[in-house]
């Protein structure tokens, strides 16, 4: 593994490298590789017809944009929320909100009004970058009624066209670079604060504030325990709507230098052709995916090394099976909501073999790993966090009368994640064993049933939605109503999220349907 010499302008303890430092020194340092590849099946999910950027060309786009975003007169450290789909739009909008000094906020696609509304309010954000249209869904239609519903948003950026009144993106791609001059924190420039994330408590959606210096450890233990060899070709199918989607796609692919092959989930022949064509060495992919693709052929006869399962979900863990195979390796991912993320590769058995609690210790390799994550299990029988990847500080806007939300930690700087665990019998490690409590995960995306349950009360009397046990999702929502198609559409005018909305779905025509096909 080759991690290259710090750019010339980071300072000797890294403190004053960022993530487009990263960026920027790749540009200088392989301006004519390819860094970026759309899904070749773009057209099916959005506009535009498939890119394939070289470092320089990427780094002139995001150059533009940062321009055209100091352009509208946003003040540094405002935050600017992006919710795009996997293409490279995605990922140079990202960069482009960063290299001017902003703040990203990533916002998870199956969001609605009712969450982008709510999250933009919070966070005071001043714009919102987006796509036009993303499959059958109007998102352009979704950013404007956001802008009119948080008073703070005053510019809808947006690729892919759009209504008067926003300011186009597309044309960032292809311009000429502007004289442009990124602005210069300092040697302490890692450690301001990059993105927000969203997790969620029993309150709800909660804002999740991390610097520079917390993804990139976050890139670290992917990246030490993956031994990525430099400039490997990285496809990876997650989103870049959360922690988990940032660390384990950009920190890593900006760490090798190397080329990001971007996929939209999930299409399992297109993911075939874009891991054979590209001679991807490694795979980035949900947990619940990982065997199924393994088993089903997926990664035969290719440059694949590395398979990399990211549980989102991670109780699944403990009853997940085997991998089937020692080649590819599988490297775990086990994700605990924005708090922080673990990185363990198979042994020979092809056995999960659990989260050991304390420091990690060192394997060959991992420079200084036992640095990046620790795991402890708190009196209430909860898994607790700490470590440099692990946020501490409430993001300002996540107050309530009650006092703070958010992820401070204790005395001992541990921060607890609310999944319960135990003891695993014989080997000392720790399993988790559910959800936090109250708190549904539906493929990633988590929600507070009793809010849920709070927001079907009041369209209807007696309407009610539970959670059950799914082995793709790891959760699932159903919901029960007296008018299934009035509490659908109430739902959906109240801009929830389209999961909440078809769990009233007419489930006995649909899985009849289902099962004639």
């Amino acid at each position: 593994m080759i991690l290259g010499s710090p750019p010339p302008s980071s300072s000797p303890n890294g403190a004053g490298v960022t993530l487009d430092h990263l960026f920027r020194y790749a540009a200088v340092q392989r301006p004519d590789a390819v860094a970026l590849i759309d899904p070749p099946n773009r057209a099916a999910f959005t506009s535009g017809a498939p890119r394939t950027l070289t470092f320089r060309e990427a780094d002139r786009a995001v150059t533009a944009i940062a321009a055209r975003l100091r352009g509208l007169g946003l003040a540094a450290d405002q935050i600017v929320g992006l919710q795009l789909p996997n293409t490279v739009e995605g990922v140079l909008a990202l960069f482009g909100v960063l290299r001017a000094g902003l703040v990203a906020s990533p916002l998870p696609l199956l969001w609605r009004r009712g969450d982008c509304t709510a999250a933009m309010t919070v966070t005071a954000a001043r714009a919102l970058i987006a796509m036009a249209c993303i499959g059958a869904t109007d998102h352009g239609e979704i950013a404007m009624n956001t802008a009119a519903d948080a008073f703070t948003v005053g510019h809808i950026c947006m690729f892919g066209g759009g209504e008067d009144g926003v300011v186009p993106l597309d044309d960032a791609l292809t311009e000429t670079a502007p004289a442009f001059t990124p602005l210069n924190r300092g040697k302490k420039a890692a450690l301001h604060l990059a993105a927000v994330t969203w997790d969620v408590d029993s309150a709800g959606s909660l804002p999740v504030a991390r610097s520079h210096v917390e993804l990139m450890m976050a890139g670290f233990e992917v990246m030490l325990e993956g031994r990525f060899a430099a400039h490997s070709a990285i496809l990876s199918s997650l989103c870049l709507g959360s922690f988990a989607g940032i660390a384990t796609t950009l920190a890593t692919w900006l760490l090798a230098r190397g080329t990001l092959v971007l996929h939209h989930p999930f299409d399992p022949a297109v993911m075939r052709s874009q891991i054979v064509d590209h001679q991807c060495s490694a795979v980035i992919l949900p947990g619940s995916l990982a065997v199924r693709c393994a088993e089903a052929g997926m990664f035969r006869d290719s440059a694949v090394s590395k398979v990399m399962a990211v549980w989102r979900a991670p109780e699944r863990l403990a009853t997940c099976p085997k991998w089937p195979t020692t080649s590819p390796a599988l490297m775990d991912v086990t994700v605990f909501g924005e708090t922080g993320l673990f990185a363990a590769t198979r042994g020979e058995d092809g056995k999960y073999a659990g989260i050991k609690p304390g420091p990690r210790q060192p394997a060959p390799n991992r420079v200084q790993a036992q640095l990046l994550i620790e795991a402890a299990r708190t009196l209430e029988g909860t898994l607790a966090l700490r470590g440099p990847m692990v946020p501490h500080h409430p993001f300002p806007g996540a107050l309530d009368p009650g006092g703070e939300r958010g992820h401070g930690g204790d005395a001992y700087g541990l921060v607890d994640t609310g999944y319960p665990c135990r003891f695993a019998p014989g080997s000392g490690t720790l399993v988790v064993t559910g959800p936090p409590a109250g708190i549904v995960s539906v493929g990633g995306c988590r929600f507070v049933l009793a809010r849920l349950q709070d927001t079907v009360s009041q369209i209807e009397a007696g309407a009610m939605v539970a959670a059950f046990p799914d082995g793709l999702t790891g959760q699932r929502i159903a919901g029960i109503a007296g008018k299934r198609e009035e509490v659908q559409e109430a739902l959906a005018r109240l801009g929830q999220n389209p999961l909440v909305v078809d769990a009233f779905r007419q489930r006995r025509a649909a899985d009849a349907a289902r099962s004639a096909a």
